[in-house]
């Protein structure tokens, strides 16, 4: 069997299966941070898409023109969901004083009894602003209708770049928001543009005044974790090309500091991962943030891979995720790679999932699906849909006794026939659904027989019909055993 002959399916770009990196592929995402929160992680990240000039050719990133925040999110590190983009800037923003949405910071603390989230993001680098909601997902609210930080506010008047937030909610309850980067004229080993302040209890407002870590050749990408009773600060070094002090960190890389306080004082420590150009061939800055999950800790981070793929890297950021080890009070150095990390648990084909939910894609894109009934509650969808696309699952477990049918949420366009096929898009077939042609511009339920699925192995989606056609669009999908 040829695996990779294009008359039969799309080829993967930027993502080749059984990599685990970048995260997704079928768009971009930068600056990631990462929530964890009943038994998910949730990362949020800056909203690249690619800009292009007058004659149609892809230009550099301005991020001139980011005013939304995407949202992946996975239980098991591998499968991800696309919950779309939250429009956080701009006039049909949440925040509407805002023009720019740039790496977001995400927290969750119970108030008064309730789950509560909060999205904090920058708005360039003039000031940072934060959302709130009821939900990981949303929908966000701006509750104070104007930034949170800004030059005027207490021990910010002198930072470069009011921007890239990071936030830790302690023990007892207490929150820092750690934020700031930049390099004055002349002060390239010493910027002192990083800022710790405390946030108030209802993570809204900001208490006192900010105060100055000393990181040496700051440049931007505030992190902050508590690991045991020590607070890690990271960081992004700067670019500085002259000769740097003995025992900093080398250009573009993360750097870390520990405290026994969440506000300082500060010991340097070293450089854990170096810039994206020594593992992937394309450098940029280097953006992170460190999380914990299932009892391991991981880091994500972006980096021009899918953008490097697709001939176009100019700037277009992709998350990626590698594990991160702590040992006796110090961080390893993390080693970046396009396996990525372990599958932490199998995947269940058997309760309703996300047609936006994939290890792997080609040729398709997502769409937001807005619900008429509840229009604050909208879906992704698969769409975009050519001959030949297709998108998979990694490890799905069907069990012993394994599935007999298979049922999808469908808006047909052209119509096709959507193929379930196990381990490559042109593995063994295990059923067929056939959609006919749209008669209508509505949402359908459709069901098919499956015979073969058993154990635990990879689904592939392959969508075949008329070549030049867009085909339909998924919303859902469910096996039934």
């Amino acid at each position: 069997m040829n695996h990779a002959n294009p008359t039969l399916f799309t080829a993967a770009v930027g993502k080749i299966p059984p990599a685990g990196n970048p995260l997704v592929a079928h768009k971009f995402g930068a600056d990631p941070y990462a929530l964890v929160y009943n038994g998910r992680v949730y990362l949020y990240m800056t909203n690249d898409v690619l800009e292009y000039d007058a004659d149609g050719s892809v230009k550099d990133n301005t991020y001139g023109n980011i005013n939304k925040i995407g949202v992946i999110s996975s239980d098991d590190l591998v499968n991800w969901t696309d919950h779309g983009n939250i429009v956080a800037a701009g006039p049909e923003g949440a925040a509407k004083w805002a023009t720019q949405s740039w790496a977001p910071a995400a927290a969750h603390k119970v108030v008064d009894g309730k789950d509560r989230f909060f999205l904090y993001f920058a708005n360039n680098a003039s000031g940072i602003g934060v959302l709130t909601s009821d939900s990981p997902t949303g929908p966000w609210v701006d509750p104070i209708g104007e930034a949170l930080i800004l030059r005027t506010t207490p021990g910010v008047e002198d930072v470069t770049w009011l921007f890239d937030p990071a936030v830790l909610v302690d023990d007892d309850g207490s929150a820092y928001i750690y934020f700031g980067g930049g390099v004055p004229k002349g002060k390239d080993a010493w910027p002192d543009t990083a800022r710790v302040m405390q946030l108030g209890d209802d993570m809204i407002s900001v208490v006192g005044e900010a105060v100055t870590i000393p990181a040496p050749y700051m440049f931007e990408d505030a992190g902050i974790n508590k690991v045991g009773g020590t607070y890690y600060y990271t960081y992004c070094s700067n670019f500085f090309q002259g000769e740097r002090t003995a025992g900093s960190p080398p250009a573009g890389e993360i750097a870390y500091m520990t405290s026994d306080k969440p506000m300082g004082p500060w010991t340097y420590h070293g450089s854990i991962l170096k810039n994206p150009e020594r593992f992937f061939g394309v450098g940029g800055n280097n953006h992170h943030a460190i999380f914990s999950f299932g009892g391991a800790w991981y880091i994500a981070y972006h980096a021009q891979t899918l953008a490097k793929a697709l001939g176009v890297s100019n700037g277009y950021r992709s998350t990626h995720l590698n594990q991160v080890v702590f040992e006796d009070g110090a961080i390893h150095e993390i080693q970046a790679d396009y396996e990525g990390v372990k599958q932490v648990k199998d995947f269940n084909p058997y309760v309703r999932v996300a047609a936006a939910t994939m290890a792997w894609s080609a040729g398709v894109a997502t769409e937001t699906i807005v619900n008429a009934d509840d229009p604050s509650h909208a879906t992704q969808a698969v769409t975009d849909i050519d001959h030949g696309d297709w998108i998979a699952l990694s490890r799905v477990n069907f069990g012993a006794v394994g599935a007999s049918s298979f049922q999808a949420s469908i808006l047909s366009e052209a119509g096709g026939v959507l193929e379930l096929r196990l381990d490559h898009a042109d593995g063994e077939l295990i059923g067929t659904l056939h959609v006919p042609a749209a008669s209508d511009a509505a949402w359908t339920e459709s069901e098919t027989q499956v015979t073969g699925a058993q154990g635990v192995r990879d689904l592939y989606l392959v969508f075949k019909g008329e070549p030049g056609t867009k085909l339909f669009k998924l919303g859902y999908w469910q096996f039934g055993e």
